[in-house]
């Protein structure tokens, strides 16, 4: 019998080891697989190479991650943000990596990973310090870089509900890059609200497929990054 559920989340992350590449979702404060990330910081890898769309707020979650020295590169698209202070004392210092991409850009190179693209042509950063190395060409009388392709060894993501074949759907934003990186990782763990028998999700409504989704692991009441923030804050 199929069944993804896992006990709990530092079961789920046990399998994450040094240097992985790790791909984690959420947009600003949406869709953060907070309660997964957390379990990464207690099982201990280190090493890591990690992919967000940007670099964590507060110091929680990713920024928690970061702020523990256990992310050696960060690839993403907004590293400063108005609750985030982690990345750019570390950067700073230089003591994390920043690989910087365009938004549509990294959502791009991560598809393309998860379709078996090893490369493709984008007219975003052409002529900017950004295509500083990197290929281009004309096509149509306008320059093109070369953006490669990015895959993970493992996919940390937040959705709403799953059933226990790991089929998933999300909540509104909060899905953003989720399916994109659960198609891309050799190891995709989903981070759940509710989990629903076999037949109950209709499969029209289904974004992520089972098949790109290895563990689930139930966390009915997920921590609000944004309120822990503002808390801290305040």
């Amino acid at each position: 019998m199929i069944n993804k559920l896992t006990e709990d989340a530092l079961s789920a992350v046990s399998a994450v080891q040094d240097g992985d590449t790790v791909l984690i979702g959420g947009f600003g404060e949406a869709g953060n697989p907070t309660e997964l990330v957390h379990a990464l910081i207690e099982q201990g890898a280190r090493d890591l190479v990690v992919v967000n769309n940007n670099a964590g707020n507060g110091e929680i979650g990713l920024a928690r991650l970061i702020l523990k020295g256990r992310v050696r590169k960060l690839i993403c698209s907004f590293p400063r943000s108005a609750h985030g202070h982690v990345f750019d004392d570390l950067y700073r210092a230089g003591r994390i990596q920043l690989e910087l991409v365009p938004q549509g850009t990294l959502a791009e190179r991560l598809r393309a990973g998860g379709a078996g693209i090893p490369a493709f042509f984008t007219p975003t950063a052409a002529g900017t310090d950004l295509a500083n190395g990197k290929e281009v060409r004309e096509f149509d009388g306008r320059d093109h870089v070369l953006e490669h392709a990015i895959r993970g060894d493992v996919a940390l993501i937040k959705a709403e509900v799953a059933d226990r074949w790991g089929n998933l759907i999300y909540r509104k934003a909060a899905r953003n890059f989720g399916p994109v990186m659960a198609m891309a990782a050799k190891t995709t763990i989903a981070q759940v609200r509710r989990s629903v028998d076999l037949g109950a999700i209709n499969p029209e409504q289904i974004v992520t497929p089972s098949i790109f989704v290895n563990r689930v692991v139930l966390v009915p009441t997920p921590v609000s990054e944004r309120d822990h923030v503002l808390d801290k804050a305040a």
